[in-house]
């Protein structure tokens, strides 16, 4: 019988050392919770996380503006490398259920309608649990609010360049905290400004919690 060489065993330490390692950089940036990882094309999908509420207040320390307690996500996977990494969704639908929406603007009777335009956005979410949402090319992130008023319905559109928000696995939750829209058209009933601070959780992939690694 042959006794293994030196060489030839060092060779195979190594191989198997390499084993590990590659199986490791082979972990998705976005998993779900039970450790499938999430394929292109997946819908992933989140409503604000209960007792919550997304708030666009005319201040980022202020309350005076709109709340609404009923709103939702739904974005398609684009992208999913090796982690660490950043994956890359398409935002397809962004809604607010007018229904649970307030106002305490003075002037302003009510919310009549808040709509999320010039869809799809690009949504970017990292390893590091940086998520970021851009528009398409020469275009803004835009959303027009109609508010009902003692003189009728009038709209205000609010546009920004871009979102930067954070995820958490703790809660698989994502979170904007006061991101700032400039006014591009409206009356004077129209707040200048609208800081957007919204927490939508669990995010989930057909019912299952949704991991970033």
């Amino acid at each position: 019988m042959r006794t293994p060489t030196l060489l030839t065993l060092t060779a195979a330490v190594a191989a198997l050392g390499l084993t590990a390692p590659a199986s490791a950089a082979d972990t998705p940036v976005l998993t779900t919770a039970d450790g499938a990882a999430v394929a292109v094309g997946d819908v992933l999908d989140a409503s604000l996380a209960s007792g919550t509420a997304a708030t666009f207040y005319s201040s980022a320390t202020g309350t005076s503006g709109i709340s609404c307690t009923s709103s939702a996500f739904a974005a398609t996977v684009t992208d999913n490398p090796a982690a660490p990494g950043t994956a890359t969704e398409s935002l397809t639908s962004h809604s607010f259920d007018t229904s649970g929406c307030t106002a305490n603007v003075v002037g302003v009777l009510g919310v009549s309608g808040i709509t999320v335009d010039n869809l799809p956005y690009t949504t970017s979410v990292s390893s590091d649990g940086t998520v970021s949402v851009t528009p398409g090319a020469g275009s803004a992130i835009q959303s027009t609010v109609r508010l009902r008023t003692l003189l009728g319905t009038i709209n205000c559109v609010y546009r920004a360049p871009s979102l930067t928000g954070k995820s958490s696995n703790a809660d698989n939750s994502i979170s904007f905290t006061n991101q700032q829209f400039t006014k591009a058209s409206g009356s004077s009933l129209c707040f200048a400004n609208a800081f957007f601070t919204a927490k939508y959780s669990p995010v989930t992939k057909g019912g299952v919690a949704v991991n970033v690694n």
